[in-house]
């Protein structure tokens, strides 16, 4: 391959480093109407009286929109498949908040500096509700945060807002309480995870315009641009016909720009106003008042027989979606469905649980997507139940994990599949992954741990982990690819680049399929009125789901290639031998320049388009192996990372320095969220981890060194056998490092993230135990 498994730079690299405009806020209308929101100072409260006259009089407000403002329709913000498994529990503006951070009522002025003195003009009279602020004590509370009527479910998904339930679900294979009695060796116990904030480098950003055709147009920093459309169609009863949604380059996203956001407000501000308008998040706002990761605990039960066999797998999991229910059931599900499968050798195994209200955050979409929470507590108490086998955890793993041509119930229960017609492991080097980073971070020298020095141990950790490509029967991407004179070509893609580098992946699959040069493929996405259908970057689906679509719509092209060139050359097709510049049947030739010249300026006169779509049936999972070296100080509770080791099947890497780049990027957030990014509430529920000076982030400074390699891989059902790489990264972190601690200084820590306080304390714990 020419192009393919080529570390081609990234077409869009060149462009943003020399600060060519193309950003959202680049892009907006000089003059736009600066857009604001009000927010509301408690966590519940009812909204009985909003006076805004004094801002109205204030020079250069042009507008003030409160809940009466908007017809009374309830919708989700979250951007996925439709119907959304998501409730209808959101309204535009409302007569409720219920986080510190809600929307009051929106602002729309001259200037940011008049808008702020509008929002400080606006008095509101509230009355104040009791709040939910511990999510183990949602579930059939006094408290019910949503009473109101007119939401609902498209769907059953376990909704009961009057028992503060957003979701819940239920699943088993054989019998987990009759295995897990008879097993020899058992394990109990529970994981929390946190509300990792995105930190992506830009904010949520739109603007909004009206047309000469008299039609809206949205620039927005989104990760679904066709899904934003239909939202605010939906929401707003606009005809989807009137509106336009474009995608610029996007300074990040990880999920959080799975919903939409500022959308509605900068909508309804240009349709009333006839004017621009705009709208930025303050980095407060990102953290306060737009999503977070789910914060969970899992409930894990284990039952192995003493020969090291894994015969049961018990989880429940309570999960906080904050005051909204956006992406609920799905996330918790993938919390399963994404790492139960690992071992699927068990004779049973149970998932259930609920999702639950809280007046915190609303928490939504991440990269991961429940597979890390989930992951952190499987992973984590598979260690602890080596430990009581007294077997070694890898011996335990190569055991147990799924390996090629394998499969589990799991897969056609929850949703990779159908029923009696589970996923098979077509491509799974995890076996190799295992051994191979074994060899890397040097295990049979470290392992348990070296003391180093005096107050200083070594020790190494371990997990393995799997994701997806895709959401199968639900997910469709499409592409178009126009041939152009001179022989170039335009390739047009729904799917949507974050930052991840798709644009490259996909004009490198398509590139690879026609034989020309990256550079002759000029790419354009993202754009609802001009580029084909695509769900959008989600669920690590651009490369297998967009990028299946590009390599059908590209094989499409040659064959019409070559009929052209037959025509031209007045031979048959099958005569036809074309590497890429030149059509070459006995001695006759044309090049693909003279033929696209032909073809638009002189006979046979017509315009080559093909467009391919490609609808999934299955999600093959890429797998890893992360092992992590660290040292902690045993006298401060201090840890070093020195090596992150990952090996990574994902297939063929289209692009092995942009895998490489997600890869180590999801490493470094899964670190973050390990170590790192503590969120803490005041009692009243007020975020004091709102800002950069106080919501630590690890740098590349943390990280001694990334040890990345890939596994030889090829996936059938993939372009050029790939599979997702976008989100794999992430998931390992937190079990491998709190094994790892474990292994050094022998504390186990169950709750997230793993702090030098939080490990002195265990150590000063337990020091305390033994003396007594």
């Amino acid at each position: 391959m020419k192009v393919v498994n080529n570390k081609v730079p990234s077409i869009d690299g060149k462009g943003l480093m020399m600060g060519r405009p193309a950003y959202t806020d680049d892009l907006a209308e000089r003059n736009s109407l600066i857009v604001k929101i009000l927010r509301s100072p408690h966590p519940h409260a009812k909204i009985l009286e909003i006076d805004y006259s004094e801002a109205l009089k204030l020079p250069g407000v042009e507008l003030v929109l409160t809940h009466k403002d908007f017809t009374r329709k309830s919708f989700t913000r979250a951007g996925q498949g439709y119907p959304e498994p998501s409730p209808y529990d959101k309204f535009v503006l409302d007569e409720y908040v219920r986080y510190i951070g809600d929307e009051v009522c929106c602002v729309a002025a001259i200037s940011d500096k008049i808008c702020r003195e509008a929002l400080e003009l606006i008095k509101v009279k509230y009355e104040i509700l009791e709040p939910i602020l511990d999510f183990e004590k949602a579930i059939d509370s006094e408290t019910i945060i949503h009473p109101e009527d007119g939401i609902f479910e498209q769907f059953p998904i376990g909704f009961e807002p009057k028992r503060n339930i957003a979701a819940a679900y239920h699943m088993e294979v054989g019998s987990v309480e009759k295995d897990l009695k008879e097993s020899e060796v058992t394990l109990e116990d529970s994981f929390y995870t946190q509300a990792q904030a995105h930190v992506m480098l830009e904010p949520h950003t739109v603007n909004a315009r009206i047309d000469y055709q008299n039609r809206l147009v949205l620039y927005t920093s989104t990760q679904t641009p066709v899904h934003v459309r239909r939202i605010i169609s939906q929401a707003l009863d606009i005809p989807l016909s009137r509106i336009r949604v474009i995608k610029p380059r996007v300074g990040g996203g990880f999920g959080g720009k799975q919903h939409i956001h500022g959308e509605m407000f900068v909508t309804t501000v240009t349709l009333k106003t006839g004017k621009p308008s705009k709208m930025v998040y303050t980095r407060e706002e990102v953290f306060e008042s737009s999503y977070s990761r789910h914060p969970m605990r899992i409930d894990v039960k284990l039952g192995a027989s003493k020969d090291g066999v894994l015969e049961s797998i018990d989880c429940h999991i309570l999960s906080d979606t904050g005051a909204y229910g956006e992406h609920a059931l799905t996330v918790f599900m993938v919390a399963g469905s994404k790492v139960l499968p690992l071992y699927n050798k068990v004779k049973s195994v149970r998932f259930y649980g609920e999702v639950v209200y809280t007046n915190h955050t609303p928490a939504g979409a991440y990269r991961g997507y429940g597979a890390i929470q989930g992951n952190f507590a499987l992973e984590s108490a598979i260690d602890m139940l080596v430990e009581k086998l007294g077997i070694d955890p890898l011996e335990f793993r190569d055991k147990n994990m799924i390996k090629q041509h394998e499969t589990s119930p799991i897969f056609a229960i929850m949703g990779e599949g159908t029923e009696g017609t589970a996923m098979t492991m077509e491509s799974c080097e995890l076996e190799y992954c295992l051994h191979r980073g074994r060899e890397l971070i040097g295990w049979d020298d470290i392992y348990p741990y070296k003391q180093v020095s005096k107050t200083k141990r070594r020790s190494v950790g371990m997990a393995i982990a799997m994701q997806g490509s895709g959401i199968p029967y639900i997910d469709m991407g499409s592409a178009t690819i126009k041939l152009n004179d001179d022989g170039f070509y335009n390739l047009m893609v729904g799917a949507t680049d974050i930052g991840q580098g798709s644009d490259t992946i996909l004009a490198q699959i398509a590139a690879e399929t026609l034989q020309c040069k990256i550079e002759d493929m000029v790419v354009y996405s993202s754009d609802s009125d001009l580029t084909p259908f695509d769900t959008g970057a989600y669920a690590s689906s651009t490369t297998y789901v967009s990028g299946n679509a590009v390599y059908k719509a590209a094989k499409l092209m040659r064959e019409m290639l070559i009929e052209e060139a037959s025509v031209a050359l007045k031979v048959k097709p099958e005569d036809i031998e074309y590497d890429g510049k030149t059509f070459k049947a006995n001695d006759k030739t044309i090049t693909i320049n003279d033929l696209s010249n032909r073809l638009y300026y002189n006979e046979d006169q017509k315009q080559l388009v093909a467009t391919g779509s490609y609808f999934g049936t299955k999600s093959p999972p890429p797998f890893m192996a992360g092992y992590v070296e660290i040292e902690v100080d045993t006298e401060t509770g201090e840890v070093d990372i020195m090596n992150y080791v990952s090996v990574v099947d994902c297939g063929t890497t289209i692009n092995p320095m942009l895998a490489k780049g997600q890869v180590e990027g999801g490493i470094m957030q899964g670190i973050g969220m390990a170590m790192y990014e503590e969120v803490l509430y005041t009692k009243k529920g007020k975020l004091i981890t709102n800002d950069l000076m106080n919501y630590r982030i690890p740098t590349r400074l943390e990280v001694k060194k990334l040890t990345t390699e890939f596994a030889d891989s090829y996936e059938e059902s993939g372009p050029y056998g790939a599979k997702s790489v976008g989100e794999i990264g992430i998931d390992t972190p937190p079990a491998a490092l709190a094994n790892a601690i474990y292994n050094a200084v022998g504390v186990r820590l169950k709750t997230l993230p793993l702090t030098p306080e939080k490990i002195f304390m265990a150590m000063k714990k337990r020091e305390e135990d033994n003396n007594e």
